[in-house]
């Protein structure tokens, strides 16, 4: 059994910072990577940022320079990553989602995980 927990959301004004978290806890062995992807209600779900096992950070270009993504921690197989989030602004009212993708007891290759999501919402 495997959990995917986002938390952090909130609404916040234009210019603001937000920190998302993100624990991926359960039967895992190992993690290839862990990112997030928002989606707005009506289009489709995209990348905001990842970060592979002993990898660089990869960001879309919108969010480039104003989120940072941070490393994979693990700790007693629970493994954590945060989203800090600069300089928000309201295109990046989203539902937040986690993925991780790891290999657990139950199966030994690397499928994706996803949490339930977090509500951003950047208003004035």
């Amino acid at each position: 059994q495997v959990q995917v927990v986002e938390s952090g959301g909130g609404l916040v004004q234009p210019g603001g910072s937000l920190r998302l978290s993100c624990a991926a806890s359960g039967s895992i062995v190992d993690f290839e990577s862990m990112g997030w992807y928002r989606q707005v209600t009506g289009k489709q779900r995209e990348l905001v940022a990842s970060m592979a096992k002993g990898g660089n950070p990869n960001y879309s270009d919108a969010v480039t320079g104003r989120f940072t993504i941070s490393r994979v921690s693990a700790k007693n197989t629970v493994y954590t990553v945060y989203l800090q989030m600069n300089n928000l602004a309201p295109e990046d009212t989203a539902v937040y989602y986690c993925s991780a993708k790891i290999a657990t007891m139950a199966h030994d290759y690397y499928i994706p995980y996803w949490g339930k999501g977090t509500l951003v919402t950047v208003s004035s």
